[in-house]
């Protein structure tokens, strides 16, 4: 398999190299385009002022100079494209030496109301979705937000799995995808999607037929005049009486026209991205279905979209000062209104389709990118029949790859239903509860995951982590912990097995209380089907498993050396045997 960071590399220095060839071009265009406009000044003079040439020549220098300019704006298109280009691998370097942490865009909005995203990281600076989001448009981001938010059901996991590997390998399309897309910031809730949820006028047929006869008349009473076959008064008569009929409809002409200016700019930029959505072949199911998507009776959204534009050139020339009392009298600018509204309402709905392809394929390559630049990371292998939670060398994707510590870790099926993991401060405990969420996160989102091998099974996760007190809403740390922990235990009745991550659970209370209400609740938890963590540095609360035979002990152990903690990181059978809280005080001079 290629190498990802000798790829980026080459990949960026072409892109570099583009970009100096561009820019040389551009500079030279540049002085062309202004040599040839002085020329054209002088040829003008000479031609207007003096007569003493041709007036053919000034024409033909200004056409040059328009030939020139539209040569002049390709290339500065280019250019703006290959620093796309450029900044697509930078960014991609940068993840690959760890270098990517509060860098990019960490959807922190995504957190709130969400039950456990603010335990996993999953949103926010240095977070799971600041590592993922390689998305360029409003509609992409939010579609990963969501995949990450919401588990998905199996058979849509193994489709997102599938199309994931297929684009692992297209380069060249993700990087294609990633530049146009940074053009295009369309999103669910921009005047794009307004302007396509929204109800069309729909013009009745009598109504687009009277405005066409009406034009006809208008040309036909012209060209009588211009023959002397009537007077022009008669001509000025129809007018009024026309201009008078059409001002009845003012309001939904105005409507319209005032409505497409924005939806169409922002389709024109998105015109590209689809077109190079369309151009790409894909043989995974979930792709194939989402090019199939684009269709509408067939045709592909940028051939809708090229109409939709002529329209509203058409629209524009009617402004031109030569052109505009020709089509005030021909009615066009009514005409063209009509020829939108009816757009509208044939492909209106369909641009809502449009955008949520370009979000899933933007979604989809985002969990590419992951994938290709983490070979070694392998798809979790999806279980049908649960709980199940099977993994082997789990490591966390947001800790560097050198320095991460891999741990097993099973859960139903064969294996105990519940953890009870104890160590000392800092061991690492919070760390292995993160490691799972993020992981099950991850595996039904249909990305790789960071382990040797993952097989899991459906699973809704419920998680204390991150629990803290509120002087707004009167809550202790104990009281908002047993509120999260009654929805966690409310989750847990749904038709899908909840996976549970307890950290220090109820370590706000006596240890009495704390012994007896632990295994109240993991008993509960069990007993509505559920598997999990739970960890504790009490260690009254090791005594579970013997009251619950599917609970075992694991433990992370730590050691003083040189008045220095050290930490393996290493989860082993069995409990902790001792504590280090006094010999952390004592290493900082505290005397205890």
């Amino acid at each position: 398999m290629t190498d990802p960071k000798a790829e980026y590399e080459t990949r960026l220095a072409l892109r570099r190299e583009r970009m100096a060839a561009l820019d040389r071009a551009n500079f030279m265009v540049s002085n062309i385009r202004l040599a040839i406009a002085l020329v054209g000044a002088v040829l003008l003079w000479l031609a207007f002022v003096r007569a003493s040439i041709s007036p053919w020549w000034p024409v033909a220098a200004w056409l040059s100079f328009g030939a020139l300019a539209a040569i002049h704006a390709k290339r500065l298109q280019g250019f703006e494209r290959a620093k796309a280009a450029e900044r697509v691998y930078l960014r991609g370097l940068d993840r690959l030496n760890d270098r990517w942490a509060g860098t990019g865009r960490d959807g922190a909005s995504f957190l709130a109301g969400h039950s456990y995203a603010g335990d996993l990281d999953l949103f926010g600076p240095s977070s799971l979705f600041e590592l993922l989001n390689t998305t360029r448009t409003e509609i992409g981001e939010l579609t990963l937000a969501d995949w990450l938010r919401e588990p998905a059901p199996l058979d849509e996991v193994r489709a997102r799995q599938a199309a994931v590997e297929e684009l692992r390998g297209l380069l060249d399309f993700r990087e294609d995808v990633a530049v146009l897309a940074s053009e295009s910031p369309v999103g669910r809730t921009g005047p794009l999607a307004a302007w396509a949820g929204s109800p069309p006028v729909r013009f009745s047929t009598l109504l687009r037929t009277g405005l066409a006869g009406a034009s006809i008349v208008t040309i036909a009473l012209a060209a009588a005049v211009y023959r002397d076959a009537i007077v022009p008064e008669w001509l000025f008569a129809w007018l009024f009486v026309e201009l008078g009929a059409a001002s009845v409809w003012r309001r939904p002409f105005h409507q319209v026209l005032h409505g497409i200016d924005t939806p169409e700019r922002d389709l024109g930029l998105l015109a590209d991205l689809l077109a190079r959505i369309e151009s790409e072949r894909f043989s995974s199911p979930r792709l194939a279905a989402l090019h199939q998507t684009l269709l509408t009776g067939g045709v592909p959204p940028s051939i809708r979209i090229a109409r939709l534009r002529r329209l509203v050139s058409w629209l524009d020339s009617t402004h031109n000062m030569m052109f505009a009392p020709i089509a005030i009298v021909l009615l066009l600018r009514q005409q063209l209104a009509i020829a939108i509204d009816r757009w509208h309402g044939a492909y209106g709905p369909a641009v809502a389709a449009w955008l949520r392809a370009v979000g899933d394929l933007e979604a989809l390559g985002g969990l590419a990118t992951f994938a290709y630049e983490r070979p070694g990371d392998p798809f979790p292998e999806l279980a049908d029949e649960g709980p199940v939670y099977d993994a082997e060398g789990l490591g966390h994707p947001l800790i560097a790859g050198g320095a991460a510590v891999r741990n097993d870790v099973r859960l139903g099926g064969n294996g105990p239903r519940v953890i009870i993991v104890s160590g000392s401060n800092m061991s690492g405990k919070s760390t292995l509860l993160r490691s799972v969420g993020v992981s099950v996160v991850l595996a039904l989102a249909g990305a790789p995951v960071t382990a040797r091998r993952l097989r899991v099974s459906a699973l809704v996760l419920g998680a204390t982590l991150h629990v803290e007190d509120s002087l707004q809403a009167g809550q202790s740390r104990f009281y908002a912990e047993i509120l999260r922990i009654r929805t966690i235990a409310d989750a847990a009745r749904g038709p899908v097995p909840m996976l549970f991550l307890l950290d220090e659970i109820l370590h706000g209370t006596n240890s009495h209380d704390r012994r007896i209400g632990a295994e109240g609740i993991v008993r509960a938890l069990v007993g509505r089907g559920a598997i999990g963590l739970v960890t504790t540095h009490d260690l009254a609360l090791t005594e579970l498993p013997a009251t619950l035979p599917s609970a075992i002990n694991m433990h992370f152990e730590d050691r003083l050396e040189d008045g220095k903690m050290i930490f393996d990181y290493r989860m082993r059978p069995g409990v902790v045997e001792h504590s280090n809280a006094l010999a952390l005080m004592r290493a900082i001079g505290l005397d205890v």
